[in-house]
């Protein structure tokens, strides 16, 4: 039955016929509930009388759906239509498959052969394809071009992947007529293809495995190189008598062709499937190492050139080996492995202790950078191993987190709440995009730049010359987020780490195209690959664990190679270390007993009292009780976060929340009766609430899911308390949650860029946030609950705002660290006018956007400031150098 356009098939609205795909006609068609484009197969009649069959190819239908993979066309549903009775028409049955635009792979190779580089790029997209459909047990068993298509940006989608077993049925049978790759016949359930694709195997009938797919991509990738099949016939058995009996045309093959690819070639068609190829993933390597390495150009003269010498060379090398002998049994010595050397090298200070994780040694191990402040403000510094002096790098001011390029002459960084990067030889920066809190990053040799958003956000990545990021990992259940990525040596795969749950925390590997995400192994903080091995840190000691590349497996048992690493209190997953592929590693060293003190200063920048003790543990995001005698804050003891409470009159500190979970980032009610926090004990960051007086049961406030929430602030009248919340398409939102009526979240502002840390005005009618939607960190104000435009505050970036209690000032730290003031005035007609900003003092709280919230509390009068300020002593952090580091363990 032919269909036309604007026949339906359920709620599928034909729109045009696509042509014959294999096992029946295809069309465009329409999703009218989803509203998308799809293509729709009918399967042959037989499918519809035969209730085994049918019942087997639903079972089949099932498992395939299962192949969620960007090279594998993805099979959406299966679709039936009953015929009106007495229409005559008989019941259709149709596969509801992804439409993707684009040439087949056959379309491609007609136009000639593909070039070599081409050829690989093509070939290692399809192997991943297959690897993942043999990883859960699906053979492809009809693998040519006409199946393979290509999109516009060059992606490769594998189709009708396991349909030829679906159909087939189970088992094998001797008769070829039932094989997918038979062309010829005209009766129901023959599948008709081409011939030129089966493995010898199937061509004899035998039971088919995952050595058939190996067998045909061979043939895929001989034809790209060619332009032709390898096994070429006018019928079908002069077909098969090649395939079973002939070897392909050896001398086809382009000169440029690649040693590893010839020989990956013949390993996948060889005959005896005992002897052929046995795993897919193994071409993959071949593939992957192959296109790390420069194609060597050959020409057809030269390769004449070296027929015509190579009688004169045989009888050169006879005589140059018999010298060559003797000149060895006497000259010949073992040549030693570089001996590793260990040297540290002494840095400027650290102001912050997240800074002692910014350092990155360079591809080469000539060249480490690192961030120190000195007398100026924190920025990036570099040092070649064989000088004696470090030098800042212009530009880099505020910068954390750097990163080498491939070729050492670059570097990228986070700074002022986005991803940059500068040419340390000319000094160029160039912004990339945004990245509120960067935890890590990572930069191949094929210019992608994996990075991290904010330490809620998974692994993106995005063009070195920038561009629309994109997500290179996915958060799932138990994730709290994702750092710190690490390319493997072949570029395409990597190390990152699952901050999360006891369960799903720890190191794991992933690939650029978001495929075969898994777990290495529990860890208390990220991993570096150096020599073989993982280097990874806990406690203060630095442990080895074998790591094969090629089967992304550990090996052995972890060992230790060094000792007092000094770390940060980031997440609890930052370490100062850093390596290279070929064994040179840089660390910091010692313990700097950096302390938070809280401290009073004026307007003017004067101390003029403190408030409790000196604390080594991590004391951030403090929100004052109304009455100013409390103080509520996040503090991280024995790596655990809890609630507590600092009273600013006694210095007394005293545990609020006690749980296994981390409960962070408290707000205090304005009428001072409770107090929320977000918690991951239910696996998902959700908001708690729980009364301040009296005996407190901690009550479930919202249901975060999958998405991180952290309250921001409550409104004057106790009716909206505002919080952010991550989305994966639009990073941080706000929005208000009504606290009477049980009314519904409502979104307060969202756009592409990040909009957190709202602060209600001292009215209510006003709400302040922080926002990188102009390139940085700046502070806007905008009406709540709206409507009208959001009005930027700061003038050169900035965050951590706090309102003036009788709100004719706003509050907030730019990016130098200095505390601005905005005077803020009610113009006629209700409009607010915002004056220009007045810098009163220079702050000691750290990065001005590493932490979610203030650092500080406004006094009553708005003339005083309890400051969290950072005290260090003087002990300092060297790094150390590890180089030729090659362990025999």
């Amino acid at each position: 039955m032919t269909l036309q356009p604007g026949d339906r098939l359920g709620h599928y609205e034909v729109i045009s016929a696509l042509g014959s795909g294999g096992m029946g006609e295809v069309y465009r068609a329409r999703d009218t509930k989803l509203g998308r484009e799809v293509a729709i197969k009918i399967l042959p009649r037989l499918f519809t009388s035969d209730p085994e069959r049918l019942a087997r190819f639903e079972r089949e239908a099932r498992l395939l759906a299962s192949l969620n993979h960007p090279h594998i066309g993805a099979i959406y549903g299966v679709e039936d239509t009953d015929p009106s009775p007495g229409s005559g028409q008989t019941a259709l049955r149709a596969l509801v498959l992804e439409l993707i635009e684009g040439d087949t792979l056959a379309d491609r190779i007609q136009r000639g052969p593909v070039p070599v580089a081409d050829v690989l790029t093509i070939a290692r997209q399809i192997a991943d394809a297959l690897d993942t459909a043999h990883e859960k047990g699906i053979v492809h068993r009809d693998l040519k071009p006409a199946n393979i298509k290509i999109t516009s940006e060059g992606v490769v989608k594998v189709l009708d992947f396991g349909l030829a077993k679906a159909t087939a049925g189970e088992g094998s049978s001797p008769d070829l007529s039932q094989s997918p790759t038979v062309i010829g016949g005209t009766r129901e359930g023959i599948i008709l293809g081409t011939a030129a694709y089966m493995s010898p195997d199937q061509a004899r009938g035998k039971p088919v495995d995952k050595r058939t797919d190996i067998w045909a991509f061979g043939c895929v990738v001989y034809e790209m190189l060619t332009g032709r099949v390898p096994f070429p016939g006018e019928t079908i058995s002069d077909i098969v008598a090649a395939i079973l009996g002939r070897e392909p045309d050896w001398q086809a093959l382009p000169i440029t062709t690649p040693e590893p690819i010839r020989r990956l070639l013949r390993r996948a068609l060889q005959k005896d499937d005992k002897v052929r190829l046995r795993d897919i993933a193994d071409a993959r390597l071949e593939i992957d190492e192959t296109r790390n390495e420069p194609l060597a150009p050959q020409t057809p003269a030269s390769t004449r050139l070296r027929r015509t010498e190579r009688l004169a060379w045989l009888a050169a090398v006879g005589v140059l080996a018999l010298v060559a002998v003797a000149l060895a049994a006497r000259a010949f010595r073992p040549t030693p492995a570089p001996q590793e050397v260990r040297l540290d090298i002494n840095t400027p200070t650290v102001s912050d202790p997240d800074d002692l994780a910014s350092l990155a040694i360079s591809p080469d191990g000539q060249k480490v950078v690192f961030v120190a402040a000195g007398d100026a403000q924190p920025q990036l510094w570099t040092r070649q191993i064989d000088s004696v002096e470090a030098h800042p790098i212009p530009g880099t001011d505020g910068g954390r987190m750097p990163f080498w390029s491939p070729d050492n002459r670059s570097l990228a960084f986070y700074a002022d709440g986005v991803l940059k990067r500068i040419d340390v030889a000319g000094g160029l920066v160039r912004t990339l995009t945004g990245a509120l809190v960067g935890v890590g990053g990572a930069w191949n040799r094929e210019g992608v730049i994996l990075f991290v958003q904010n330490p809620a956000s998974p692994i993106m990545r995005i063009s070195a010359d920038g561009g629309m990021p994109a997500a290179a990992t996915r958060l799932e259940a138990g994730h709290a987020g994702h750092s710190f990525p690490h390319f493997l040596p072949d570029g395409r795969h990597f190390l990152f780490y699952v901050n999360g749950s006891a369960e799903t925390r720890g190191i794991y590997v992933g690939q650029l195209d978001g495929s075969a995400v898994r777990k290495l192994f529990d860890s208390d903080s990220a991993a570096v690959y150096a020599s073989g091995h993982l280097l990874f840190v806990r406690g203060s000691t630095i442990f080895a664990h074998g790591f094969d590349v090629s089967r992304l497996e550990v090996t052995g048992n972890p060992f230790p190679v060094a000792t007092g690493v000094s770390g940060s209190m980031l997440a609890g997953t930052t370490v100062a270390l850093s390596a290279t592929a070929g064994g040179a590693i840089a660390f910091r060293i010692g313990s700097p007993q950096i302390e938070h003190q809280f401290v009073w200063v004026d307007r003017s920048g004067k101390e003029t009292g403190s408030v409790g003790a000196r604390d080594t543990n991590m004391l951030i995001s403090p929100s004052g009780s109304p009455d100013g005698g409390s103080l509520a804050l996040l503090r991280r003891v024995n790596g655990n976060s809890d609630v507590w409470l600092l009273d600013t009159r006694r210095g007394v500190l005293s545990r609020f929340t006690d749980h296994a979970s981390e409960d962070i980032f408290p707000i205090w009610s304005r009428d001072g009766s409770r107090i929320v926090f977000t918690s991951n004990r239910n696996s998902t960051n959700d908001l708690y609430q729980k009364p301040t007086m009296g005996v407190g049961v901690e009550e479930l406030l919202l249901v975060g899911g999958a998405e991180e929430m952290f309250a921001c602030d409550w409104s004057p009248d106790g009716q909206f308390l505002l919080y952010e919340r991550r989305n994966v398409k639009t990073g941080f939102d706000i929005w208000a949650l009504p606290l009477r009526g049980g009314g519904k979240p409502v979104l307060v502002a969202q756009t592409e860029f990040d909009e957190l840390d709202g602060q209600f005005s001292p009215d209510g009618k006003w709400m302040a946030f922080l926002s990188n939607r102009s390139g940085r960190s700046e502070v806007y104000v905008q009406p709540f609950p709206g409507p009208g435009a959001a009005m930027q505050v700061s003038a050169s970036g900035g965050g951590q705002m706090r309102w003036r209690p009788d709100g004719r000032e706003l509050f907030y730290i730019a990016l130098d660290g200095r505390l601005m003031a905005a005077p803020i005035q009610v113009a006629s007609g209700g409009q607010l006018a915002v004056g220009v900003p007045v810098s009163l003092f220079a702050t000691h709280v750290g990065s001005v956007l590493r932490s979610f919230g203030a650092q500080y509390v406004v006094s009553p009068d708005g003339q005083r400031f309890l400051m969290n300020t950072l005290v260090q002593n003087a002990s300092p952090t060297p790094i150390r150098l590890v180089l030729n580091w090659h362990p025999h363990s």
